[in-house]
């Protein structure tokens, strides 16, 4: 069955009094982020570019996303709740291991560990160190299951962590534990999640063929170590702007919604015959900091970027048009997909419409998948 996800932002002002709509059977799951900053540049958070900004004084009034969590554990009986996702960098794995096991509890089994390797913005501003992030990942979750599944005292000595007589007597809910997702995408954390997750999201996967060859990866490596992969679950998170032809010329003349391509590798870009404005070497969320990145520059970027490669890049179009390139994704693989509509980031009378778009695309897609 394929099925929607439901999204719950971390950000201020908080909704989660839609949690009760969320629970209704609709939604496979709620995800939920956690971060520290959002990837929208300051800079340009102003009247002068946006009408978002006179609303909200800044895009980064981030909320704890394990304690948002908690709460919609506490607030709904049915869905699922997952991260999507906490970094392996700025939370111990012995911390995690214990947060996810409470939330389980507080949810009654439902709770999903969404596991990545994080980000800069997230990470190097507050002093954390960014080396080896893929060797910290895996690392990290070893620990946590290490922690999990040890009866007594355990005793672990790593690279990046060490336990000594270390122990965690909670038991499972239900003796079951978490479920662990992965945001992955290169090929030594494809294999990782096949061996060790039970979910995956890709964070960079822009085709239906690539999101195929990136999922066989995974169950390829599941198979090698003999584990169950009928149970395995293949996500996307899909950015898309949603409108008729007309809508969508005017958000993509929006500084904010051009600026979904500083999360884009050069590379990415590369692939659909485009250039970075940015230069050939970006390397997307890895290299943003939107601190830093000044007025000048960004009007500089705005002028460079030929928005066409957001059309290449992302489902565009009315609700029929992306429900069919999501269908694509659903034919690859796909069982449970969240659709990210930006185009609400090009101001507020696109914002005002963006949720009815997307609940009408997701039904759009119920149709295309009867049967599926």
């Amino acid at each position: 069955m394929v099925q929607p996800a439901a999204f719950l932002r971390s950000t201020l002002p908080l909704g989660i009094d839609m949690v009760g709509e969320y629970d209704s059977g609709r939604y496979h799951s709620i995800w939920i982020p956690d971060h520290y900053v959002s990837f929208w540049p300051d800079s340009i958070w102003t009247p002068e570019f946006t009408d978002l900004a006179k609303s909200s004084p800044s895009p980064h009034r981030h909320l704890d996303g394990l304690a948002v969590a908690a709460a919609a554990a506490v607030l709904t009986k049915n869905v699922p709740i997952a991260m999507t996702v906490v970094d392996t960098i700025r939370r111990h794995p012995a911390m995690l291991a214990q947060t996810a096991l409470t939330i389980d509890h507080l949810s009654k089994g439902r709770f999903i560990l969404g596991l990545g390797s994080g980000e800069l913005e997230n990470t190097v501003p507050y002093g954390f160190d960014f080396a080896k992030p893929v060797s910290r990942f895996e690392e990290a979750i070893k620990v946590i299951k290490l922690l999990w599944h040890s009866d007594g005292l355990v005793d672990f000595d790593g690279q990046f962590y060490k336990l000594e007589h270390a122990r965690l007597d909670t038991e499972f809910y239900n003796g079951k534990p978490p479920q662990i997702w992965t945001g992955a995408v290169g090929p030594r954390m494809l294999g990782f999640t096949g061996r060790e997750a039970d979910g995956w999201w890709p964070a960079g996967t822009y085709t239906p063929e690539d999101f195929a060859a990136k999922l066989k990866v995974i169950m390829d490596a599941g198979d090698a170590v003999g584990r169950d992969m009928s149970h395995f679950t293949p996500a996307l998170t899909q950015i898309c702007l949603i409108g008729d032809e007309g809508e969508v010329a005017d958000m993509l003349e929006q500084p904010m919604v051009k600026s979904i391509v500083l999360m884009q590798t050069a590379e990415d870009l590369r692939q659909f015959g485009h250039q970075h404005p940015m230069g050939p070497e970006w390397r997307g969320i890895h290299d943003l900091n939107p601190a830093v990145l000044t007025r000048e520059r960004m009007i500089q970027f705005c002028k460079e970027l030929d928005t066409q490669a957001i059309r290449d890049i992302f489902p565009v179009g009315t609700p029929k048009q992306v429900a069919a390139k999501i269908k694509g994704f659903i034919d690859a693989g796909v069982t449970v997909y969240k659709l990210m509509e930006y185009g609400s980031m090009g101001g507020a009378r696109f914002a005002a419409t963006s949720a009815l778009k997307v609940r009408e695309t997701e039904d759009e897609i119920a149709l295309l998948c009867k049967g599926v």
